[in-house]
């Protein structure tokens, strides 16, 4: 719709007055309109779920305070929400933990009954993790804000802090005081209620600690996002991209379909027997002969890059995905050699043990630097599946990240690096790693791993998104 008028600095204010009384006329709908959740008075629309934390109301304040050896707290709004855009604030003044659920449900058949479903973080700890998405009582965390560490120091504890959720279709953002937090694409939860949540007890946490909230409101008509922005993507349905992910330059390299734009590395054959697609899967099988086997690289070369992937191992599997692969030392094989992120399942492949100090583990880049894992819970078990990125920088910084957190760190043919070499299976390989450019490869180990939503984008130096 063009705007009626264009009004400026020096605009009369006769004419002002007329612009707004037109637009008290147009028809209602054109705009998105705001909703008060909370009076100011009572909870009023509001009812208890889960523990018994006190929810009360003082000075147009909701205050939810911690009580002992009680589980986690709600304070559910009566009616349910699909697309909406909710803003509060909100202040605590202690390390204590809590959250806004959001399209969450609570159904007898699930735990009797218990809260699940998304949650923005309200976490004022030192890991900072205020405005990253939890998945309550259902698949645990969902975006580590980790993954954009500039907006970590958003959250003030001891101040009113103003949060934001955007929850459009299979899209989902959220800000905390103005800055953009997480940016998560999923599909499995599409409805549900509002909550305030009070934590269990826990850790440091005491009887008493009190959160409040203010300011609740909400939209759920006429919704207009935010501009797309260079916030880190965390896409949860498969071979999918989102709209900020096409913003931001990233381009699928395996369509979901079919093995288009792969090859037989060392070859322009297609991939031997052992690849295949299935389901919206890239499957390498398990096999007992080495003869068949052959590593699949992409018919594209990359320098300076961001790829995401998610993988799947089976039990005792070994596998990788290698960049700045150079088919020149190992030509006419059936196998590549480059960087590798090493795909591993740690506890029950003998090559976990190999090495030196763990660099031939999940994450590692392999037989040079070893990952340093997050605690367990992060971790998947063999038959699930885990997200990977790879970002390569213009000035030959390297970081490898496994389900949002970053692993391994280093600098490309640093003087660090070429000693790491040095002292590696890589030492006689003249100029391994140190190539200008080179292929995306997936290693045929012999063991069953699948690959999909494998993703890629090339960088600039405008886009170093993690400093």
């Amino acid at each position: 719709m063009r705007a009626l008028f264009t009004l400026t600095y020096n605009t009369p204010m006769h004419k002002i007055r007329t612009a707004v009384f037109l637009l008290l006329l147009l028809p209602p709908g054109l705009s998105a309109q705001w909703t008060n959740l909370f009076d100011g008075k009572s909870l009023k629309g509001w009812h208890q779920k889960g523990g018994k934390a006190i929810y009360s109301v003082e000075k147009g304040q909701i205050v939810g305070e911690t009580v002992e050896k009680e589980p986690n707290s709600f304070l559910c709004t009566d009616a349910e929400y699909g697309d909406f855009i909710l803003e509060l604030e909100l202040k605590v003044t202690e390390n204590m933990n809590s959250g806004i659920q959001f399209r969450s449900l609570s159904k007898p058949e699930y735990q009797n009954g218990r809260v699940h479903g998304y949650q923005m973080e309200v976490d004022p700890s030192p890991r900072a993790w205020s405005g990253g998405i939890y998945d309550e009582a259902r698949r645990d965390w969902l975006y580590i804000p980790n993954l954009n560490p500039a907006a970590k120091p958003a959250f003030r504890i001891g101040e009113w802090n103003h949060y934001r959720i955007e929850a459009i279709g299979n899209c989902i953002r959220t800000w905390v005081n103005g800055v953009p937090v997480a940016h998560l694409i999923d599909d499995l939860t599409p409805r549900g209620f509002i909550a305030l949540q009070v934590h269990s007890i826990y850790g440091e946490m005491k009887p008493g600690m009190q959160i409040r909230w203010r300011k609740i409101r909400i939209q759920t008509q006429n919704l207009q996002p935010r501009s797309w922005d260079a916030t880190p993507v965390v896409n949860l349905l498969p071979n999918n991209l989102s709209a900020q992910e096409k913003a931001q330059g990233f381009t699928l390299l395996f369509n979901g379909n079919d093995l288009s734009g792969w090859r037989a590395v060392n070859t322009r054959e297609t991939p031997g027997p052992h690849w295949s697609v299935q389901d919206g899967q890239l499957q390498c099988a398990a096999s007992d002969s080495t003869e068949a086997r052959s590593d699949l690289v992409n018919a594209q070369e990359f320098s300076a890059f961001e790829l995401c992937f998610d993988f799947l191992l089976r039990e005792g599997a070994n596998s990788g995905v290698k960049y700045f692969v150079d088919e020149k030392l190992e030509a006419g094989k059936s196998f590549g050699l480059g960087l590798e992120y090493q795909l591993l399942d740690d506890e029950r492949h003998p090559d976990a043990r190999q090495g030196a100090a763990g660099n031939r583990t999940l994450a590692s880049l392999y037989d040079l630097i070893p990952a340093e894992k997050p605690e367990k819970r992060f971790l998947r078990k063999p038959g699930q599946w885990q997200q990977a990125r790879i970002q390569v920088y213009p000035d030959g910084r390297v970081r490898h990240w496994l389900n949002g957190f970053m692993v391994v760190e280093y600098r490309r043919q640093s003087a660090l690096f070429r000693a790491l070499v040095a002292r590696s299976k890589y030492a006689h390989y003249e100029g391994f790693g140190m190539n200008t450019s080179g292929p995306i490869l997936l290693q045929d180990h012999g063991d069953a791993v699948a690959f999909r939503s494998i993703k890629v984008r090339r960088l600039r130096e405008s886009l170093l998104l993690c400093d």
